[in-house]
């Protein structure tokens, strides 16, 4: 073909490096991701445990200052009032992605509750470490 080089066409031994290249990248990668993934979910572990225990200033210890004047206690009671009864049954947490959105971080988990009702999912959204927002659907 004239464009080969030890039985294989040139283009081919150029994509395979690429793919490599893309590859270690995306490798490389993984222990930041991986390790932003774990502080999301710690994060959510503090404030579902704060929610169990009906602890409105433990909830709010890791947001941000808009989240804190967004949050009233008479809100943060009523989710309370409603997640508690089956978070204190038993749960599983499952970390099901991130986005980023308009310079937010925002983390997807599910809540599978032991009593075998009907998930939750979180969504988490972080900014700079700070919890921004946070909405369980």
């Amino acid at each position: 073909m004239g464009l080969e080089q030890g039985g294989q066409p040139l283009y081919r031994k150029g994509m395979r490096r690429f793919l490599l290249g893309g590859l270690l990248l995306a490798v490389a990668s993984l222990p930041l991701r991986a390790e932003d993934d774990a502080q999301a979910q710690a994060v959510l572990n503090t404030m579902l445990t704060a929610e169990v225990a009906k602890d409105y200033a433990a909830f709010i210890a890791g947001a941000d200052d808009h989240l804190k004047a967004a949050l009233s206690t008479a809100q943060f009671e009523a989710s309370s009032e409603s997640l508690s009864p089956r978070l204190q049954g038993g749960y599983d947490l499952t970390f099901l992605g991130e986005l980023n959105q308009t310079g937010y971080e925002v983390y997807l988990f599910r809540i599978r509750y032991k009593d075998g009702s009907d998930d939750t999912l979180v969504t988490l959204g972080m900014k700079e470490g700070k919890v921004a927002g946070i909405l369980f659907h």
